[in-house]
């Protein structure tokens, strides 16, 4: 079977689940890994990889997933809030609604993200408006900076893993 490893990835997140992907599967099955393009698109299977943007994934792979057709897709993503497995489903659930009827999703996996420094600083400016607010916010921030970490990177291997992709 033949696949494709398609991200986005703002901060590194999402490439270094990408890049996990990679060591575990054949690599002479692999067509593309990178950015969406038509190559990527004729995988039997694609490995789709976002940040969470607005509680979804980017406009790129939105626009991408769009243009799919009787694909099976695996999507993996990040997002700077990952104390909600309740929260991955609902992002999970709204990217799948972007999937064309004839694709099947396979699988996925989701994990916590470190985000850029300047939203912590926007989390600062809350600070006089909203004290309480603020501190949740900061510390989700803060114990955000180390995913995804060698445990998600394990728990993200084992979803590829009982795929059983190796055997066909």
């Amino acid at each position: 079977m033949k696949y494709s490893i398609v991200y986005s990835s703002r901060t590194g997140n999402t490439k270094l689940l990408a890049e996990q992907i990679k060591t575990i599967l054949p690599e002479e099955s692999l067509i593309s890994s990178g950015q969406p393009s038509d190559e990527a698109a004729e995988a039997d299977l694609i490995f789709l990889g976002f940040w969470t943007d607005k509680g979804c994934c980017d406009e790129t792979l939105s626009a991408f997933l769009r243009t799919l057709n009787g694909r099976k897709i695996f999507l993996f993503g990040t997002a700077g809030f990952g104390q909600s497995e309740t929260y991955f489903q609902k992002i999970l659930s709204r990217v799948r609604e972007l999937i064309p009827a004839s694709c099947q999703v396979i699988g996925s996996f989701m994990c916590q993200g470190k985000m850029p420094v300047s939203v912590r600083k926007r989390y600062e400016g809350l600070m006089e408006q909203d004290p309480e607010k603020a501190r949740a916010l900061i510390a989700n921030f803060d114990q955000a900076l180390t995913h995804p970490d060698q445990n998600d990177l394990q728990r993200l291997t084992e979803k590829i893993r009982e795929l059983h992709l190796d055997s066909n």
